[in-house]
């Protein structure tokens, strides 16, 4: 097929767009990829929408490998069924909630386990029917409260979820195995550079989790990497390894002392190397952070995180380890109505006494001995001890992961990365099939409880993650996959035997079967060579100055190569190096 420049719906900009942070932002908006419509919510023209549909048939494929059978369910949803599961709740202000002209609540659908497991119910009754793994790519919806980078993340976006139904566990992790490995020949086709990495299953629920991270340094994901293990997670997901417990008896009582002003950390260290007779790190010091947490359905409840004082709680950690809760800093309303708790100076019995749950991180452990707040201003305590003095109400991950911490396989240290999301894997089990009792007939006549697993892949994300990781100084550069053309010819020469030569070469180039951009524009040379440069199609053919000496010029946007062709056979020669 040939597409003629001339006539292609296509406007290229110079200039970045004012609201673009990101380079892939940037590069889809000035070479007429996408166009914004509203925050987090673009237009995909021509050129965008054949790089989206290549994307979806590559995923597609390797679905169809496996065994997925590929249905379509509507992106408008009732509400029942979310209310079934707790989701409707546990979504919070990120689902777009709508009523209709009767008032009757419905969704936008921004992920679809409800659906697809009821629909499997009013179809399936017997075990002959499983296994079975439907899919669909389709347009989800989140109310993101800060939507940023273009459709890295958006409130409208293209995403491939499967979902599989099996008889038994075991049937589940092979379904899940299939699905890893589908996942795999996909990123690899496509050319991403990608990790898998453990994730927390969050308001999806399940077991085990994996998450596909594109390296990015534009990523909002942070993930830790052991180099001697191959261990690779999320940061949500890593699990602390515990400290270790000391013996109570033995160790010094507790003593409240008067500590001046030293409502930080760092105050509270100088205090104490000057009135103690021991070194005293950070580390030494138990920080409290205040935080008040609400779970579906509940009241908030005041929560007390101690941490080493040598960490920072990190929120998405904390957020990650209560969700669906809600995490909220307690505000000066909340501290003025609990005057238990004396900022810069809190303690576990501050935070019991205001009606609050102490919570610790997995190093706080029986035996280990804290400076810490005395819940007084100005005043500290000294030689508190895990399990004489106080007793936390449980653990949490919430303390930052730095580099240098060791690996929870213990086999190394763990170092820090940045990546997209871009695909994430959950053995749901049976959360979903057992709020809508979804039983099948058993071989023996009885009755046996569905298990599930859920896939999904950001398909539009992939477009906007393969300009980040293959885009250079002069534009894109689309891996041939899925460019939007497989060749890009272009015609640098006023010359009537040039442009009839250019001509007969895209009739042949498009009679081999490839898909041909022509720049055939009353456009100077050089806008037309920054025109291909910016839209990024890997092979681009000039036909210029050369062309009287029986060449034409082959340029290779991912290699940087350039070659000169004879042009007699350009069009077999061409095709042949496009192809492989």
């Amino acid at each position: 097929m040939i597409t003629r420049m001339s006539t292609l719906f296509l406007r290229t900009l110079r200039d970045d767009p004012a609201d673009a942070e990101v380079p892939s932002h940037k590069l889809l908006v000035r070479a007429g990829y996408i166009r914004r419509e509203a925050p987090g919510v673009y237009a995909w023209l021509p050129l965008g929408l054949r790089v989206l549909r290549a994307v979806e048939e590559v995923v597609r494929e390797e679905m169809n490998a496996i065994g997925g059978q590929e249905i379509l369910l509507p992106a408008l949803l009732p509400r029942d069924p979310y209310e079934q599961t707790g989701r409707w709740t546990e979504y919070g202000p990120a689902l777009f909630r709508l009523q209709d002209r009767k008032g009757v609540d419905m969704l936008l659908g921004p992920t679809h386990e409800e659906l697809f497991t009821q629909l499997v119910k009013g179809e399936y009754s017997s075990y002959k029917d499983l296994p079975v793994t439907l899919y669909q790519i389709q347009t989800k919806y989140r109310d993101e409260e800060r939507p940023r980078a273009g459709i890295l993340r958006g409130r409208e976006f293209v995403m491939k979820d499967s979902y599989s139904f099996d008889l038994s566990d075991a049937g589940l992790e092979e379904s899940y195995r299939a699905h890893r490995g589908a996942y795999q020949k996909i990123f690899d086709r496509l050319g991403v550079e990608y990790v898998i990495v453990a994730a927390t299953s969050g308001a999806m629920g399940g077991s085990a989790s994996e998450e596909f991270l594109a390296t990015s340094e534009v990523g909002e994901d942070t993930f830790v990497q052991c180099v001697e293990s191959g261990y690779a997670a999320n940061v949500e997901a890593v699990v602390t390894q515990p400290g270790t417990e000391r013996p109570i008896d033995g160790q010094p009582a507790a003593v409240v002392h008067d500590t001046g002003d030293t409502p930080t950390i760092e105050t509270l260290v100088d205090w104490a190397n000057g009135a103690l007779d021991r070194e005293v790190t950070a580390a030494d010091t138990l920080k409290n952070v205040l935080v008040k947490i609400r779970r579906p359905g509940e009241d908030w409840q005041i929560t007390g995180i101690g941490v080493p004082g040598d960490r920072e709680v990190d929120l998405k950690r904390l957020e990650a380890a209560v969700e669906p809760a809600e995490v909220e800093l307690l505000a000066d309303a909340d501290f003025a109505a609990n005057p238990a708790l004396v900022r810069g100076y809190i303690g576990p019995a501050g935070v019991k006494a205001a009606g609050g749950q102490y919570l610790v991180d997995p190093r706080v452990v029986t035996g280990t001995a804290w400076i810490t707040g005395a819940d007084e201003k100005g005043k500290h305590v000294v030689d508190l001890v895990v399990g004489r003095d106080f007793t936390p109400d449980g653990t949490i991950e919430a303390a930052e992961v730095r580099d240098g911490d060791p690996a929870p396989d213990g086999a190394g240290e763990l170092v820090s990365a940045k990546g997209i999301e871009i695909g994430h894997i959950f053995q749901l089990g049976r959360k979903y099939t057992d709020a809508f009792e979804l039983d099948v007939l058993g071989e023996d006549g009885k009755p046996v409880r569905v298990t599930m697993g859920s896939y999904g892949i950001g398909i539009s994300r992939l477009v906007a993650v393969l300009a980040e990781q293959m885009h250079d100084d002069k534009g894109l550069r689309w891996p041939r996959e899925i460019a939007p053309f497989d060749v890009h010819v272009v015609i640098a020469n006023k010359d009537e035997a040039a442009i009839a030569g250019a001509k007969a070469l895209v009739d042949e180039l498009d009679g081999a079967g490839l898909q041909v951009l022509f720049d055939d524009r009353k456009a100077s040379p050089g806008v037309k060579f920054k025109d291909a440069e910016l839209l990024g199609v890997p092979t681009v053919v000039v036909v210029g100055r050369g062309f009287a000496d029986g060449t034409v010029e082959v340029r290779d946007r991912l290699s940087g190569e350039t070659t000169e062709v004879p042009v007699d056979g350009a069009a077999a020669s061409i095709t042949a190096a496009v192809r492989g």
